[in-house]
């Protein structure tokens, strides 16, 4: 059995994210599914469009989501070939007062300020949608009613396909068809310490992280740097 590792570089995580995104699209072709690329730092637009490149010559025909329309602009200028796949949140509800739209929808950023918006594109579309860092729950919001009723409504209906995340000391992965792993920064590198079913929480992360780590922190901050500087390019 190979040994759980990291990706080395970004391009290592897209190839991962494509094969996660395979593997749920052929078990649910009209899912909700998320994919997090959290590593701090990175120029989100390049692999989006690039997992949008790889996506169309599967012929899955996607679509590309931008709630704003700036957004979308510099996504068509910077890909001209794609432009025609490209929209903004207007756009498609344009689209959809005629008939629901199909394909596959990739959702760039949504956050909690479009969740309205964001929810209503969703109910009129037929494919599955792929949403790429969103962020559709509120700090704001707290833990109130508001709150509580969008965990158990909107948001509860996405389930991950794949998270890469950088964490204080180590870092979280999870790869569909393969359950959440969390890796260890020790002085020689990271280390799977800990596999879950479901995403773990803080605590339960905290104290899979606890154990005895070899090494300094010199080697240890050169090795989240050489993490993170693959993961930015």
């Amino acid at each position: 059995m190979p040994i759980p590792m990291l990706p080395a570089d970004l391009r290592a995580a897209e190839a991962e994210t494509l094969s996660a995104l395979q593997a749920a699209l052929s078990a649910e072709s009209s899912g909700r599914l998320t994919v997090e690329w959290r590593f701090e730092g990175l120029r989100l637009l390049p692999p989006v469009l690039r997992l949008l490149e790889r996506l169309s010559e599967q012929g899955l025909n996607p679509w590309l989501l931008f709630s704003d329309a700036g957004g979308a602009a510099l996504a068509r200028r910077d890909a001209p070939a794609l432009a025609e796949r490209i929209l903004d949140f207007r756009q498609l509800q344009q689209r959809q007062q005629e008939q629901a739209s199909e394909g596959l929808l990739l959702a760039v950023t949504p956050s909690a300020a479009d969740y309205e918006a964001f929810e209503e594109l969703c109910k009129g579309h037929r494919g599955a949608v792929v949403m790429v860092n969103g962020r559709l729950e509120d700090a704001a919001v707290g833990i109130g009613s508001v709150a509580r009723e969008r965990r158990r409504g909107f948001v509860a209906t996405w389930s991950s396909a794949y998270a890469l995340i950088p964490l204080d000391g180590g870092a979280l992965r999870h790869a569909l068809p393969g359950g959440w792993e969390l890796y260890r920064l020790d002085a020689d590198g990271y280390r799977q310490v800990a596999s879950f079913e479901q995403k773990p929480d803080g605590e339960t992360i905290g104290d899979a992280l606890s154990g005895d780590a070899a090494g300094g922190v010199g080697s240890t901050l050169r090795a989240v740097d050489a993490l993170i500087e693959g993961l930015r390019s």
